[in-house]
């Protein structure tokens, strides 16, 4: 009997094989056949499943997201039960932010497509900005959980508050990876905006610790 392809299995090595390259080399650096030689498969076999660069570098991200999501959602499962929001906010920065190797990697080739879509057309017809625009939305949904909880005040809104730190992880990590500032500080100067979002639930009359 001929052997099942795992075509699923296939598209991921090749994936995987595009982060290792991109990561050694740069995401400027890849090509097709860069990528076919990583993943010990033929050009062809690449092409079979990826049609264009554009295409194959855009999976990747799709391929990082995912794990980045499988992450975050491990995360939240060592959260006591039920989990405070604010708590949950931290687990997003912490995973957010480029504090690992596999953080580093996803947040150094989504700021490397980003600034090559500029100039390049075909990477500028992927739909790259959709997995952020997903992050958000869940954050927002987060924030709305927690100002109908109590942990955040009512004046807080909760979309311009996500949007403000998806903007904020953006900014620290590249400064991370342009080497300014360590992840630990970058966790810091998080935290300390993370706690600026909650504690303002926090009553001024008498100090009394808000819900989140």
């Amino acid at each position: 009997m001929p052997r099942t392809v795992d075509h699923a299995r296939r598209r991921t090595d090749i994936c995987d094989a595009l982060v290792r390259t991109a990561a050694r080399e740069g995401l400027h650096a890849v090509t097709m056949r860069s990528v076919a030689a990583e993943a010990q498969v033929s050009l062809r076999l690449v092409q079979y499943y990826f049609s264009t660069k554009a295409g194959l570098m855009h999976a990747a991200l799709v391929h990082l997201e995912e794990r980045s999501h499988r992450r975050w959602s491990e995360r939240l499962a060592g959260l006591p039960v039920p989990a405070a929001p604010r708590a949950r906010v931290r687990a997003f920065l912490e995973e957010a932010l480029p504090t690992d190797e596999e953080s580093r990697v996803f947040h150094l080739l989504w700021t490397s497509f980003a600034v090559l879509a500029m100039t390049d057309p075909a990477l500028a017809e992927q739909p790259f900005v959709s997995g952020p625009q997903r992050l958000e939305g869940q954050l927002a949904a987060l924030l709305e959980e927690a100002r109908s909880q109590g942990a955040l005040s009512p004046e807080q809104d909760p979309a311009l508050e996500a949007a403000r730190l998806l903007a904020l992880t953006h900014g620290l990590g590249t400064d991370v990876l342009t080497g300014r500032i360590t992840p630990e500080r970058a966790l810091a100067v998080a935290e300390y905006h993370t706690g600026a979002l909650f504690d303002a639930c926090v009553p001024a009359d008498d100090g009394t610790p808000g819900h989140g």
